[in-house]
């Protein structure tokens, strides 16, 4: 494996911190804040015009045909600034797994106005009760030329942003089908949920919800691979978007204790703080190296599952000790709401719960392994 970028790679990672660096700055996030608001329209629509939010789309579709490797670079940019763009919903969980399985149809139709920024797309993977995707509690059942889509999903990420989510349902036993869901569709409800972030994800409500044959993902009845093939990419973008949350993190800790002194010497000399600030670093290197194996492997077209599963252990359990420990080294100032710290606090502990915490990946391997 080769973890070198090529230079095509490093220019967009570039690209994206320079736009994001200049537009995303903490007097922004403030602003938004206090208006109520969590989407940035602006930096969204510049993204769009540098043809970032495309990354992974195929250029016949108004993309510009990279990968995922490409696209893990552009969240991991997102997370460094803790950025509120719907990147991860609409281009990982709904471009991805489009341009892969849609139709010549679907993909003509969706992919060019989502690389362009005026579609938002996400997936709906998450139920109460249910922690497999692939096994969903939403049933879809036949109306004549439609589905009827009926049950319960939560926590949709940029659900009350997104135009069209992805929801795998159960057509029967055994069976399931990935429905391209307008969300503006009779039968469709959704509640605003707040995540620790403060993004605002969707309860998404199902009664009877209607999708027509043209809006079905694949097979109605074979769509459990697409949910396994979705769900190590979702992972692994979550894993991308903690490794820019948590090296950002960690240099602003590392710029804070060398300046604040205490006794006469900076902070960051003191041999308790330098094992605390070490052993973090330790745990930043373990979530970056597991990520870009997770996407190395996938962009190869190799199996990846174990390797998701190691990701996401590490960017759970690594990601919570440190955001504590990167709080703890800056003392009383780290828990201050006017400092940037803790909106990278919350982040990190959004990406470590979401789609499982550490001990679920575990039970989750420990099961693979007893197989």
């Amino acid at each position: 494996m080769d973890f070198s970028f090529t230079e095509e790679q490093e220019a967009l990672r570039e690209l994206a911190r320079k736009i994001l660096s200049e537009n995303v700055t903490q007097e922004r996030l403030r602003a938004l804040e206090r208006s109520g608001e969590w989407f940035d329209l602006a930096t969204w629509r510049m993204l769009a015009d540098a043809k970032l939010l495309g990354v992974a789309v195929p250029e016949a579709y108004g993309g510009s045909g990279l990968g995922l490797i490409e696209l893990s670079l552009l969240l991991e940019e997102v997370g460094r600034h803790v950025a509120p763009v719907p990147a991860l919903a609409s281009l990982a969980l709904g471009a991805l797994p489009l341009a892969e399985f849609g139709s010549e149809e679907q993909k003509a139709r969706l992919l060019p106005a989502a690389a362009a920024g005026d579609l938002v797309l996400s997936a709906a993977l998450v139920e109460l009760g249910s922690d497999d995707p692939a096994r969903p509690a939403v049933t879809a059942r036949r109306d004549g030329s439609t589905w009827r889509l009926d049950g319960v999903k939560i926590t949709v990420p940029a659900g009350m942003l997104a135009n069209r989510i992805l929801v795998p349902a159960r057509t029967g036993d055994g069976q399931i089908g990935v429905f391209l869901l307008d969300a503006q569709a009779p039968g469709v409800k959704r509640v605003a949920q707040l995540a620790t972030n403060a993004e605002p994800h969707a309860r998404l409500e199902l009664a009877g919800a209607v999708v027509g044959d043209g809006d079905v993902l694949g097979d109605p009845r074979g769509g459990a691979a697409i949910v396994r093939w979705l769900e190590s990419r979702a992972l692994l973008a979550y894993c991308a978007i903690q490794v820019g949350v948590c090296d950002r993190v960690l240099r602003m800790t590392a710029e804070y204790t060398t300046g604040r002194e205490q006794f006469g010497k900076p902070i960051a000399t003191f041999q308790a703080v330098q094992q605390r600030a070490a052993d973090a670093y330790i745990d930043l290197e373990a979530i970056r190296l597991s990520t870009w194996e997770v996407a190395f492997r996938l962009a190869e077209g190799l199996p990846a599952d174990d390797e998701a599963l190691i990701a996401k252990f590490w960017a759970a359990e690594g990601g919570q000790h440190i955001a504590v420990a990167t709080q703890h080294l800056h003392g009383g100032i780290g828990v201050d709401i006017d400092y940037p710290l803790h909106r990278y606090f919350f982040w990190a502990k959004h990406v470590e719960l979401t789609l499982g915490s550490a001990s679920h990946q575990l039970a989750r391997l420990g099961a693979r392994m007893a197989q």
